[in-house]
């Protein structure tokens, strides 16, 4: 890579991962979820979904490195809702800006 490219930006391809409802989030509301390497390649692989400081982690790693599906198949959309206030302090804005653009309800 030279000094003139550019490194792609880490929002590229975040809206077709974000599901078009918050009734398509089938995610458990209790027990452990145990994340494939592909998405946690780095840190713990295993969350506790009933701990709030877990599922804080594994929710802001599906947001940042999971597809579609895995947002899908880990994220409940209760659990979700009550945990955005703390997901927006500590997520980056065009990427919450992104999330309550495709799910406005995260935003009330």
């Amino acid at each position: 890579m030279t000094s003139t490219e550019s490194m792609p930006s880490r929002l590229l391809g975040v809206v077709d991962r974000i599901p078009a409802s918050l009734g398509h989030l089938a995610g458990p509301d209790q027990g452990r979820v145990s994340l494939p390497v592909r998405l946690a390649w780095s840190g713990p692989t295993q969350f506790d979904v009933a701990d709030p400081r877990q599922r804080l982690t594994l929710y802001r790693t599906l947001m940042d490195c999971g597809q579609r599906d895995d947002i899908i198949r880990y994220v409940n959309a209760t659990l979700l809702r009550r945990d955005w206030p703390r997901i927006r302090r500590l997520t980056a804005r065009r990427v919450i800006a992104l999330w309550e653009r495709r799910l406005p309800e995260l935003a009330v």
